[in-house]
């Protein structure tokens, strides 16, 4: 196999339906040439001459066969699904992911959310569409609440849930996070708990926010069991994955209000469909999968892009975030 070139020999290939790389790359002077590809078609069309490719969900497992100079692939995402790791280690191609890149994204994103939520931002964006100008809330039941004091379950406490609990701590917030592995320790939560201890934290919890990967243990995590287990009054916001809830549960038990309220930023078909009950619901903040949305991400992954590109050219094998 041929060593990986120096820079100066070294051909990039982004292809992203939208992001910009053109500006943030040029700006570092890396001696790289590169190309930017918009679609399946330009990708294809461009991918013979790229020994890096960072790209995402356009990415297909045939194309690792038409290209025998490709050697890495910098995925723009954190999720890595879309590539077959043995058809890669069949070309040669190394494989490394985006893994971080917005996960302080998520988690201003999901506090936003929390905040949201308990001060009923919602609710007054609805009145000021309608031009309404609500009057003071003498029901205490109704009224807007602060998030001090009250105490909020992270599922999950990989970057983006411990980043959350920090977060989460500066607000006086009570922090109980699950984790796989909870030798890795607690971060910023007050407590760190086993994943398998969720159904016995989460009649605690104010709030109960989801930032687990999709895994086949996390597929429908929170169903009916969990719902049950949650107080009448907690809220459920999901920055994960769609299908880490059970998306026709979660939607009866909101319509029959056995929580207070949900914000999903994201659901089990993308976009959702307009014949949901969810965009309907007033008690429910639907935002459009756009909480690792961020004017950082490109230079972020620009970053990973050329770390792992000059460890492999002095002959290196470990890569940041490495798949393959």
């Amino acid at each position: 196999m041929a060593p990986f070139p120096a820079r100066k020999d070294t051909h990039v290939l982004f292809a992203h339906v939208a992001y910009e790389f053109t500006e943030p790359f040029t700006a570092r002077q890396t001696g790289m040439t590169f190309e930017i590809a918009r679609n399946y078609d330009e990708l294809v069309a461009k991918l013979p001459n790229a020994d890096v490719l960072s790209v995402s969900m356009m990415w297909k497992n045939e194309l690792a066969a038409k290209n025998p100079r490709l050697k890495l692939i910098q995925s723009i995402s954190a999720g890595t699904d879309q590539y077959d790791r043995e058809v890669l280690k069949q070309h040669g191609i190394r494989l490394a992911s985006g893994h971080g890149v917005n996960a302080n994204a998520v988690a201003e994103h999901a506090i936003s959310l929390m905040l949201s939520l308990s001060r009923q931002l919602h609710f007054l964006r609805d009145a000021q569409a309608a031009k309404s100008w609500r009057g003071m809330q003498g029901d205490r039941a109704i009224r807007e609440d602060e998030v001090e004091g009250k105490t909020v379950l992270i599922v999950g406490a990989g970057r983006i849930g411990q980043r959350l609990a920090a977060l989460c701590k500066a607000f006086g917030m009570k922090v109980i996070a699950t984790r796989r592995n909870t030798a890795a320790g607690a971060g910023a939560a007050d407590e760190v708990v086993a994943d398998s201890a969720l159904m016995s934290k989460l009649p605690e919890a104010d709030f109960v926010v989801l930032t687990c990967p999709l895994t086949p243990e996390t597929t429908n995590l929170i169903s009916g069991p969990q719902i049950a287990a949650m107080k009448s009054t907690a809220y459920l916001v999901n920055v994960a994955r769609g299908k880490v809830v059970d998306e026709p549960v979660i939607t009866a038990a909101l319509k029959e209000k056995r929580i207070r309220g949900a914000a999903l930023d994201v659901t089990v078909e993308e976009p959702l469909p307009a014949s949901s009950p969810l965009w309907s619901m007033p008690h429910v903040i639907i935002t459009p999968h756009s909480a690792g949305e961020t004017v950082r991400y490109e230079d972020r992954v620009i970053d990973l892009l050329i770390e792992n590109a000059d460890r492999l050219a002095r002959g290196e094998t470990k890569l940041v975030n490495e798949i393959v």
